[in-house]
């Protein structure tokens, strides 16, 4: 109940609301209702829609502001009791690279305060996600006049530490991002190592920087029969099967998995099936566009029919995918959280990934899976082979993912987003964090 006695929507010029009532979510490259694994389309993607219900639950309302990209969909979808995604029309309505989109950004702000003004709603904080959302944000409070906060979800400069030649990020998003560092209200980092780099390379003041990870559905996500999930998913009851589930993205490391099957096709007997999900299929099944350079690498290395690519997988089909899996491999050469992990963690499923960026704080090494140094294929193997083989670590390994992964469930996580909210809104610009860490 309001304690103001004020049950409408949130208007401009009323003064008796309470201080925090809407929030704007800015999401201008990818649309919480795209289709996982395909171009752009990812974690941040279920981060920002999982986010926004739980935030909802707590009885605080957001809008999804995304970039429209064809001419079919509505302006206004419900996701959720209380959440919406708004369709904004800035540039072309059609899918456009996202390198491509920073000069529209000015029409998207204006778009999206006219769509407020529209359906007469004020915003009481902005959650800006990526460096293109950033920008919009600090457009839109010449109209809004609203603290935003700020995720980059991963940065230039750490890309660009692993990045190939050819991977680099432009000199545009590193320039955007330092200014965001300073016009932002508050910063949210994925994990500790993000937070230190965002205050001690980026010269942050510490105080608006709060580590908040994302969560895991723990509703979606929890143990299942294997048997069951591969008889469901047309796989072999006895093999021995290696997931991937990621966009097809250099900083995913896939060329390293490549290589690693290749390692174990030396050296292992029997060699295990590598479900790969993400990517997209053509209308034969066949994996199209950059999936198919994924396939013509695994010829090239003479491990093709080690890979079943199977393409994106809606969300809630996923569950199948992590029981139906012995292990499940994250290679990244880079990950701000690594939500995939912690979905295989909280399905019961030991994970091998990089000890990479939050990987390193995600999966606890020995206890919930085994952390590998990234981009070396041979020690990915070895780690991968030793779990297969070992029953009894195998077993452990369950165990304790399912311990490790409870730490990231959703109410904790959205309750501490919450409460940087409403420091902000009541004016404050310290202090902003929780003072209970996810991370321990």
């Amino acid at each position: 109940m309001n304690p103001y006695g004020y049950e409408g929507p949130p208007v401009f010029g009323y003064e008796t609301d309470t201080p925090l009532r809407r929030a704007a979510f800015i999401c201008v490259h990818t649309s919480p209702l795209a289709a996982l694994g395909q171009q752009d389309a990812g974690g941040m993607n279920v981060y920002v829609r999982d986010l926004a219900c739980q935030l909802a639950r707590l009885g605080l309302e957001v809008d999804i502001f995304t970039r429209r990209t064809d001419l079919h969909s509505p302006e206004l979808t419900l996701i959720c009791p209380g959440v919406r995604v708004i369709n904004v029309t800035a540039g072309p309505s059609r899918p456009i690279d996202k390198t491509e989109i920073f000069p529209f950004l000015p029409d998207f702000a204006a778009e999206a305060a006219l769509f407020s003004l529209r359906h007469g709603v004020r915003y009481d904080v902005i959650h800006s996600h990526y460096w293109l959302s950033g920008w919009a944000a600090h457009l839109l409070r010449r109209y809004w006049d609203t603290p935003f906060v700020q995720m980059f979800h991963t940065t230039a400069h750490m890309k660009n530490a692993v990045a190939g030649s050819g991977d680099r990020e432009p000199a545009l998003r590193l320039q955007i991002e330092r200014r965001l560092i300073q016009l932002s209200d508050s910063l949210i980092a994925a994990n500790p190592a993000e937070r230190a780099d965002l205050i001690w390379r980026q010269h942050t003041a510490t105080d608006k920087v709060c580590t908040v990870p994302p969560g895991v559905d723990l509703d979606l996500f929890y143990p299942r029969d294997r048997s069951d999930a591969r008889r469901r998913l047309g796989l072999e009851a006895d093999a021995q099967i290696v997931l991937f589930v990621g966009r097809v993205d250099p900083i995913k490391g896939i060329d390293t998995l490549l290589h690693a099957v290749r390692h174990l096709r030396a050296s292992s007997e029997p060699l295990p099936t590598v479900v790969f999900v993400g990517g997209e299929l053509d209308e034969q099944g066949q994996p199209t566009g950059a999936l198919a350079a994924i396939a013509n690498d695994a010829a090239a290395l003479g491990v093709a029919d080690r890979f079943q690519f199977v393409g994106s997988q809606p969300q809630d089909r996923l569950p199948l995918f992590y029981a139906a899996a012995d292990v499940v491999a994250v290679p990244s050469r880079y990950e701000s959280f690594g939500l995939v992990a912690v979905e295989a963690m909280a399905s019961g499923t030991p994970v091998v990934a990089s000890s990479a960026g939050g990987l390193t704080f995600t999966v606890e090494d020995g206890v919930a899976g085994l952390l590998v140094p990234p981009q070396q294929p041979s020690a990915l193997a070895a780690a991968l082979q030793r779990v297969l083989s070992d029953d009894t670590l195998r077993a452990n390994l369950s165990e304790g993912a399912l311990q490790c992964a409870s730490r990231f469930a959703w109410p904790a996580v959205a309750t501490s987003m919450l409460h940087i909210y409403e420091r902000l809104a009541e004016g404050h610009r310290a202090n902003l964090c929780c003072d209970e860490e996810i991370y321990a």
